[in-house]
């Protein structure tokens, strides 16, 4: 016979296990948070995040998709459900149900869209284009609603150089118009996705969800605004993106589906930055490990790209980034830090949606021979290739910079820097695709690379901007913004866009409050920009440059049709050179026009460049 105690505790056990049984799973995140019908890659993850979620296994009634595996991992949290989606499907809302041996536990509904006409026909960036780089809590605070957001971990100070200062996604909305006039085609901005970290959110590099804008910077919504009023205007979006970490406070960091989900599993371990590893066949694999698998800094877990559902994950969500603003381009951080086999998969994964797409890694080195080795097409000694279509071209940058700096012109100093290092590029499967640039927002501002002497930042803008390879120029460049006395601070460098913000004294959008200088300097950015959009030869022709002479440096771009004839003029007096030199390449009787100053030189017999200055000469 039982007594009270023994009916009291058999009742509470039943209570308890019926509770259980009917609490039931719990979804709080499900990502992508949409996706489309007709993707070149018919496999779908889907990310589920919420509670209980283990053991379960989905099903979806839904004509044209099946279910292809429900993966459950460690951490009972996640269930990562694939789903294969045919051409044929219907777009609309599905249910995916996760099932267990009890029955239907739990229905998680699923956007599922139809493509806009002509999307995986995207153009991207090239060789017709200038970037224009914004780092956009510094360039326009178009609405200072948005500058504090409640629940989030960092506010304004916009006295702190490394604090937020209120720029945001309507600012560039609002901007659009100056930037086309300049002469703009192309903008790449520095993230925007959400960084909810403690302190220095503002740089946008430690992602705390690669699904949502930073909502002190708007909204998803407003972002694809911003892509279609630039593309309006003839200006495409060039999306910064970052594989190789995430930051700290990533829910996907705090609770990881499993202990391999973050390099060193989940333990902070500094990155060597030994990128020569990716090339060097005597490195240790304890130093290749250390440095791609080592974290930049403990705010930022390194992501484990060889983790396979991570690795999907990643490419996924560049993939629907792509699809959803209708970007016209992609800048990949650190490119060479994340496995490097991971990112070869992810860029023909990318390429594979989007045959006429463009993208560029960065890897900040001087050496074009560990550049090189990361751009598509290139034969590299161990048989890798990356399938990227262009990198960021370093060893060009600070050749620029070497060279206009340089106190005398010798056989080692000066314009042969220049020189020399376009002569490497042979080591390029596709130099003329290399995006080129006097600054960016990780280095000084170009104006005060050259010590602010106006004729040798005149004469770098010319360079880039006439150079084979995609011109980009940093935001404030055109005004001859700097950071004098405060060398490689980012936080000076990334100094607020003059008129950015309600009670600006100076406005560079107005011209109130600018020196003449600063004028002029606009003035020839957008001359030089505004030329160079129908400057074909620029765009698509072959490059012959001469080797420096006395303080100068000339070279020709050209196509059958077209040709333009640049001189670079360092001396403090005007240069005559004798045209002979060139006649490999110049047209008898040739004539030029000026794209500076419209003026007509008569090249039969010698071409008359002013003191510390260039011409670009038009040549039909």
């Amino acid at each position: 016979m039982n007594s009270a105690p023994s009916r009291l505790c058999g009742f509470l056990c039943f209570v308890i296990v019926a509770t259980f049984a009917w609490a039931g799973p719990k979804v709080e995140r499900a990502e992508p948070l949409h996706w489309w019908v007709g993707m070149h890659n018919p496999e779908l993850q889907v990310l589920l995040y919420g509670e209980s979620l283990t053991g379960l296994h989905a099903k979806v009634d839904h004509e044209g998709i099946r279910v292809t595996q429900s993966i459950s991992v460690a951490n009972p949290d996640y269930l990562f459900v694939y789903l294969h989606i045919d051409p044929s499907a219907e777009p609309g809302m599905i249910d995916i149900e996760l099932h267990d041996a009890s029955g239907l536990r739990h229905t998680q509904p699923f956007d599922l869209r139809a493509r806009e006409p002509g999307a995986a026909d995207r153009k991207g960036f090239d060789t017709s284009d200038v970037l224009y780089l914004i780092t956009p809590d510094r360039f326009v605070n178009g609405d200072p609603s948005n500058d504090e957001v409640e629940g989030m971990l960092e506010g304004l100070n916009r006295a702190e150089g490394y604090g937020r200062h209120g720029g945001d996604i309507q600012g560039m909305i609002n901007s659009l118009d100056y930037l086309a006039d300049l002469g703009v085609t192309a903008i790449w901005i520095n993230p925007v996705l959400e960084n909810d970290q403690p302190q220095w959110s503002y740089h946008g590099y430690a992602t705390t969800d690669f699904y949502r804008v930073d909502t002190r910077f708007g909204s998803n919504a407003q972002y694809r605004e911003l892509s279609d009023e630039a593309a309006k205007r003839g200006i495409g979006l060039v999306m910064d993106m970052i594989l190789n970490h995430s930051g700290s406070e990533h829910w996907f960091v705090k609770n990881p589906p499993d202990q391999k989900w973050i390099n060193f599993d989940n333990t902070y371990v500094r990155t060597s930055h030994l990128r020569t590893t990716n090339q060097d066949t005597n490195a240790s694999d304890y130093d290749r490990k250390h440095f791609a698998d080592g974290w930049f800094v403990e705010a930022m877990p390194d992501l484990n790209q060889r983790h396979p559902l991570m690795a999907d994950y990643l490419i996924q969500n560049s993939i629907w980034w792509v699809e959803e603003a209708n970007l016209a381009g992609i800048r990949m951080d650190t490119y060479p830090y994340p496995d490097k086999h991971f990112m070869a998969d992810w860029t023909r994964a990318v390429m594979a949606e989007y045959p006429d797409f463009n993208m560029v890694g960065e890897e900040w080195s001087l050496s074009p021979a560990i550049v090189s080795y990361w751009q598509r097409g290139k034969v590299n000694h161990d048989g890798y290739t990356s399938e990227m279509p262009t990198m960021m071209d370093f060893p060009l940058n600070h050749a620029v910079k070497e060279a206009l700096n340089a106190p005398e012109e010798t056989w080692a100093e000066g314009f042969i820097r220049l020189y020399e290092a376009v002569a490497h590029d042979f080591l390029y499967a596709a130099p003329e695709d290399l995006v080129i640039f006097p600054d960016n927002h990780d280095m000084d501002r170009f104006f005060t690379q050259v010590n602010e002497d106006y004729g040798l930042f005149q004469l770098g803008m010319v360079f880039n901007l006439t150079m084979r390879g995609v011109p980009q120029i940093y935001y404030g460049t055109e005004i001859l913004m700097h950071n004098r006395g405060f060398p490689g601070d980012h936080g000076v460098i990334r100094t607020d866009f003059p008129g950015g913000w309600e009670g600006d004294e100076v406005n560079a959008f107005t011209g109130e409050g600018l020196t003449d200088q600063q004028k002029d300097a606009q003035a020839f950015t957008r001359k030089l920009l505004n030329w160079r959009k129908t400057a074909t030869a620029i765009h698509d022709g072959k490059l012959m440059h001469f080797a420096p002479d006395g303080g100068t440096y000339a070279y020709f771009r050209y196509t059958d049709e077209d040709m333009v004839m640049v001189v670079l003029n360092k001396r403090d007096e005007p240069a005559v050179l004798s045209t002979d030199r060139f006649a490999e390449i110049l047209p008898d009787g040739a004539e030029g026009t000026d794209a500076l100053t419209g003026k007509r030189q008569d090249l039969s017999t010698e071409v008359v460049v002013p003191a510390r200055g260039a011409v670009i000469l038009d040549i039909k």
